[in-house]
């Protein structure tokens, strides 16, 4: 029976995982490019690295067995202020793990309306799956993070997605959403936070209109009855 090349999470940090993690990382600095104003959160599974941005606007996250660390050290829910990122990015931050509803819910509630929440994770269809079987992570499809994203209160109707990294090949780091993409080592999804419009004053308009034409009905029927009986 074939062994894992590395157990645990830590198998991101072996050469495994090198073109799966230089794809994704290609792929957060072009969600980074459209958000250039705002701050933004990195939140990682054991060796995976941030994206080499020059701003100084990132937040960065580890995940560890307590929680998290890097440059806070915390539990959930964060001690970050709501509506405050312009992206947060989730690179393997699940894998091995059963936190899934409570880490999407703080990822909500932290974004800005408009804000991008960019989602990496293992595909669990691709051939290279054989490379981290057995090594303590798990993988999940397409279906089951829409489903988890759309019970966060994401737009499910409105998430990209994306496969990343090796077919098989250790240096294959490609990308694509074409029908051979989906073998990939990797899955990758997008989704903005739905901005919600105010509640237009329908009611308040709809009402002056009945008070008016109740009032004009009302004028009407005073002509009709004329001045009273002569005398």
């Amino acid at each position: 029976m074939r062994q894992p090349e590395q157990s645990g999470p830590g198998w991101f940090a072996g050469p495994a995982a090198e073109a799966l993690l230089a794809a994704e990382t290609r792929a957060m600095e072009r969600v980074l490019v459209g958000v250039p104003a705002l701050p933004w959160l990195w939140v990682g599974g054991d060796g995976a690295e941030y994206p080499g941005s020059e701003s100084r606007r990132g937040v960065h996250l580890a995940r560890t067995r307590r929680g998290f660390g890097g440059d806070l050290h915390c539990v959930l829910p964060w001690p970050l202020v709501s509506e405050t990122f312009g992206a947060v990015l989730l690179q393997h931050a699940f894998d091995g793990r059963e936190d899934t509803g409570a880490l999407l819910g703080e990822c909500m509630r932290i974004l800005a309306p408009g804000g991008v929440l960019w989602l990496a994770g293992l595909n669990p269809w691709s051939p290279y799956r054989a490379r981290w079987w057995r090594a303590g992570l798990s993988a999940h499809g397409p279906g089951y993070w829409q489903s988890a994203l759309a019970r966060a209160g994401f737009p499910a109707g409105a998430v990209s997605l994306q496969w990343l990294g090796p077919r098989w090949r250790l240096d294959d780091d490609g990308a694509g959403i074409g029908a051979a993409d989906r073998l990939r080592a990797g899955i990758a999804l997008t989704v903005s936070k739905r901005v919600h419009a105010g509640i237009p004053p329908d009611p308040v308009r709809r009402l002056r209109l009945q008070t008016g034409l109740g009032s004009a009905r009302t004028h009407a029927g005073a002509l009709r009855q004329g001045p009273g009986p002569k005398p």
